[in-house]
C-alpha cells in the first residue's frame, strides 16, 4: 500500500524520457526529463493539465506564445491545444492531468 521510490531521481537526461508515475480513473502523473537543447515534439493533452518544473529551465510553446518555466514553477494549460517544449538546460518536470 505504501511505497517510496526514486523514479524521478534516477531518470536520466538522455534526450527525452517519459515515464508514467501514477495512473488512476481520475488522473495521471507523468515524469519527464529533457536533456539540454532537446525538444519534446508537438503534441496535445487529452485533458487540462498542470506542469511543475522540478529541476531546470524550459520553454513551453503554445498558441504562438512562449513561456519560460524554471525550477519550482507551475504552469497550467488546456486540453487539445498543440504545444511543444524545449530545454534550456537539463530539466525534469511533472505533468499532472
Amino acid at each position: 500500500m505504501y511505497a517510496v521510490n526514486n523514479t524521478i531521481a534516477s531518470q536520466s537526461f538522455d534526450k527525452l524520457q517519459v515515464q508514467k508515475l501514477v495512473k488512476s480513473d481520475v488522473f495521471e502523473i507523468l515524469t519527464i526529463s529533457l536533456e539540454a537543447e532537446s525538444i519534446f515534439p508537438e503534441h496535445t493533452s487529452p485533458t487540462d493539465a498542470h506542469l511543475i518544473v522540478l529541476q531546470g529551465d524550459i520553454l513551453f510553446h503554445i498558441n504562438e506564445k512562449v513561456f519560460r518555466i524554471k525550477t519550482q514553477e507551475h504552469f497550467s494549460f488546456p486540453k487539445e491545444v498543440s504545444h511543444w517544449v524545449e530545454a534550456n538546460e537539463n530539466s525534469k518536470f511533472l505533468i499532472i492531468r
